[in-house]
């Protein structure tokens, strides 16, 4: 059934998440979550009852000492003030919550901002607040993080890596003969195309069409895209949908298109997991995640085309501010190349500046 079953199935473990969640939030969360829910997705939702209940866990700790969280009132929202969410930030430095110490650096502390100005900011609009006292609190300024990418060389040498098993532990080699084939399939899959991981590991045997090199992926928000790769691409993917149906051991009735060593659809730790140890061989002082090995391929396309508009499609980024955020440090190298394209003057043995 494609690969509906199994954004289903999770958007209901998300639901289901959600619903426990709110025994830890006021009642009129239950207005608000319908209120957003045709904009957002049940993980963002989610994402937002997880920092709500940190908020409001302050609240009943340092402003309405003695109330429960099910007697909360919009009436008692309305009157948290802008110096009552400033606290919020500060405390949010060193706090305790379901009995553990917990931190945030100031990434954290501004989704968790977000998330509070985005409940006050409906409720006004309802008319159900009659001040929005949260959008008089500024974000924290952020330093924008270096974008760890791998260069050319070192996207040669994870693919080599993943192929020949080299720098591998004995208990890793154990059981290298299995999965390379799979593992190089995943890896060229991200450098090759962009995939999140989260499309990746959604993908069924019949999304990939290799007559005209193209697979469908269910974007976030669940919106399907046509995405298409490269022969080198295809011939990895071949290759493990060959191996895959050479195997006895594989189900003829798991539609999913990458599978674990149990023979069931292949878990995002697992290939985070992977895309670490085969990483760790030939970037030793690199962190590289699945998202890095986008961001590479984002990056490899950027340098190619110098269109950041293509790179914020193909990517599926919906803002192309998002994009820019991303890849605006290559344009000093698109820039530095130019300088070298335009020549004024052809230089001969006779010039004076060559003696």
């Amino acid at each position: 059934m494609k690969d509906e079953n199994f954004y289903q199935s999770r958007n209901l473990k998300n639901l289901e998440k959600i619903e426990y969640l709110k025994d830890e939030l006021p009642p009129f969360i239950d207005e608000y979550f319908l209120g957003i829910e045709n904009q957002t997705s049940t993980l963002t939702r989610l994402n937002y009852a997880y920092d709500l209940r940190i908020f409001f866990d302050y609240l009943l700790r340092k402003k309405y000492k003695g109330k429960s969280i099910h007697s909360l009132s919009l009436q008692d929202l309305e009157a948290v003030t802008s110096t009552d969410i400033e606290k919020f930030l500060s405390y949010l430095n060193r706090y305790e919550f379901h009995g553990n110490v917990e931190t945030c650096n100031e990434r954290a502390k501004a989704r968790k901002l977000s998330t509070v100005r985005a409940l006050f900011r409906y409720f006004f609009a309802k008319e159900k607040i009659s001040v929005d006292n949260a959008a008089k609190v500024s974000l924290p300024k952020l330093h924008e993080k270096e974008i760890i990418r791998l260069e050319i060389n070192e996207i040669a040498d994870l693919l080599n890596c993943a192929e020949s098993g080299i720098g591998l532990t004995n208990h890793q080699k154990a059981f290298f003969e299995r999965t390379k084939i799979r593992d190089l399939a995943i890896l060229t899959l991200f450098l090759g195309t962009g995939i999140r991981i989260s499309e990746l590991v959604g993908l069924n045997n019949n999304d990939i069409d290799f007559t005209n090199n193209s697979f469908k992926v269910t974007r976030k928000g669940g919106n399907q895209t046509i995405l298409y790769f490269s022969d080198e691409v295809a011939d990895a993917l071949a290759r493990y949908i060959a191996y895959k149906e050479e195997d006895k051991n594989t189900p003829e009735n798991e539609p999913a298109l990458f599978l674990s060593l149990q023979m069931r659809r292949i878990s995002i730790r697992a290939v985070e997991d992977l895309v670490k140890k085969y990483s760790k061989i030939v970037t030793p002082l690199k962190k590289i995640s699945p998202h890095k090995l986008r961001s590479t391929y984002g990056t490899q396309l950027y340098r190619e085309t110098g269109d950041i508009y293509m790179v914020a499609d193909v990517l599926g980024h919906k803002d192309v501010n998002t994009t820019k955020k991303h890849y605006a440090a290559i344009s000093e190298d698109i820039r530095r190349s130019a300088a070298e394209k335009i020549k004024l003057r052809e230089r001969d043995s006779n010039s004076p500046s060559e003696k």
